[in-house]
């Protein structure tokens, strides 16, 4: 793959693919194609995998996640088909935009149009009346997130993520009161470990104290390194200290078209037939755990939260 691939709303820097390449050692002609080759076969080898024709983006941005490491793509690779035999809730078939449609109005999930000029992709949540759904609903915006990460898994190309947690228009206190932190961890479990999610920083906007609880949560489920990499901001200005305005929304002082148009985009990229179809053929590419050896599993699998040690396959 010497391109990367054309999108609608996503864009992308002119010397993007070979900058990013470069970070790693991987932009002389070939050298990419070399490691995807040799991922490529070491999958085809996997008995316990259930699918092994993954596309070429979806193996050279596994490399690129994982800092042009091949081993560590890998494990990547292996962990977020496992992740589906273990935690088949989190990716049930499902059309974000017609199932999901009282939530779609509570919490936007928009990864913005520009990379930033370090090749990062700025990925605004923004969260309104968390009161008018349940705590049950909250494994849906996990749900719209998977279809998401697959979605920009195998269509975008960068570096890692810069993400906005807007509690601005809020009660944050009805979202940490029904926040259940085992399904919290699980699902960051599959964006970090399983989709190799890279977080360059986190911004949070909120006035209220109780945003202190919101970061105490997520030092439970974040590593040390990535929890030190949490910003608190009292209003949206202060992020312009940090990003710039013409990758930003017009709502957030910026130059891009605003947070509901791209909301109303995103959704209808996501529920299209093509991408639908797609989610079904990746959905099944769990594992068949009757052909891993059980010390593998045990040694990399038995500390992910939930209440399993070992997964019994009848």
């Amino acid at each position: 793959m010497d391109t990367i691939p054309k999108h609608s709303i996503l864009e992308n820097k002119p010397n993007a693919l070979t900058q990013i390449r470069k970070q790693y050692n991987l932009e002389k002609p070939g050298q990419m194609k070399e490691a995807i080759d040799i991922l490529k076969n070491w999958v085809q080898q996997q008995k316990h995998f259930k699918k092994k024709d993954f596309r070429p983006h979806y193996y050279e941005v596994c490399i690129i996640t994982c800092k042009g490491s091949i081993e560590r793509a890998k494990r990547q690779i292996d962990k977020i088909c496992t992740m589906r035999t273990l935690l088949p809730q989190f990716f049930e078939e499902c059309n974000v935009k017609t199932d999901f449609a009282q939530l779609n109005e509570v919490i936007f999930t928009i990864p913005l149009p520009k990379l930033t000029d370090d090749y990062y992709r700025v990925v605004i949540i923004k969260i309104f009346d968390i009161s008018a759904i349940k705590a049950s609903q909250y494994i849906e915006h996990y749900k719209t997130n998977i279809v998401l990460a697959e979605y920009l898994k195998t269509h975008d190309y960068m570096t890692g993520f810069t993400v906005i947690q807007d509690y601005s228009e809020t009660n944050l206190i009805d979202l940490v009161s029904n926040i259940n932190l085992v399904e919290l961890k699980q699902a960051f479990s599959i964006f970090i470990e399983g989709y190799g999610m890279r977080i360059k920083t986190i911004h949070i906007i909120s006035a209220s104290k109780v945003v202190n609880s919101i970061v105490a949560i997520l030092k439970q489920v974040l590593s040390a390194k990535i929890a030190d990499r949490i910003h608190i901001h009292k209003n949206i200005e202060e992020i312009h200290e940090y990003i710039p305005k013409e990758v930003l929304p017009k709502d957030y002082g910026g130059e891009e078209r605003c947070l509901k148009d791209l909301q109303k985009e995103w959704l209808d990229v996501l529920s299209s037939e093509e991408h639908l179809k797609y989610m079904r053929e990746i959905n099944a590419a769990g594992t068949d755990e009757n052909f891993r050896q059980k010390c593998n599993f045990n040694e990399q699998y038995a500390g992910i939260s939930g209440t399993f040690r070992m997964l019994s396959v009848d």
